[in-house]
């Protein structure tokens, strides 16, 4: 059997928002945007250089529980990890554009890592994994 994980939905509160946050600032590439309704697209961003990896689906907030979920999907915890070829290159990226650092990066057991906050507060792991 072969699966795969394909996409993560994150919970948005404006599409376009969203789109510029991951382009701007995190330099994503948008993979999608298709019109399904009024009022609902399908959108999936992905780091650049990501040939099979999972991309995210930016999913608008339907309702009010969904819209109390945008930013805090899990309670507070890292949600998403980021792994890179050039830790400095992309922490130094992170700076330059206002992106809110949350802990300053250390060197771990399993690499160099920072923690960063996307414009909703969903806490990511920069990672440069060691070899």
């Amino acid at each position: 059997m072969k699966q795969s994980i394909v996409h993560l939905a994150l919970v948005v509160d404006d599409y376009d928002k969203a789109i510029q946050f991951y382009i701007d600032k995190l330099n994503f590439k948008l993979i999608e945007d298709t019109q399904l309704s009024e009022t609902k697209r399908w959108v999936v961003v992905a780091p650049q250089g990501s040939t099979a990896g999972c991309s995210l689906l930016l999913a608008k907030a339907a309702n009010e529980e969904q819209k109390s979920r945008v930013g805090n999907q899990t309670g507070g915890r890292v949600f998403l990890f980021l792994n890179t070829d050039d830790f400095w290159r992309d922490y130094n990226n992170l700076k330059v554009k206002g992106v809110s650092i949350i802990r300053e990066p250390s060197e771990e057991l399993y690499g160099t890592v920072a923690v960063f906050a996307d414009l909703y507060g969903n806490l990511w792991d920069l990672i440069q994994p060691k070899n």
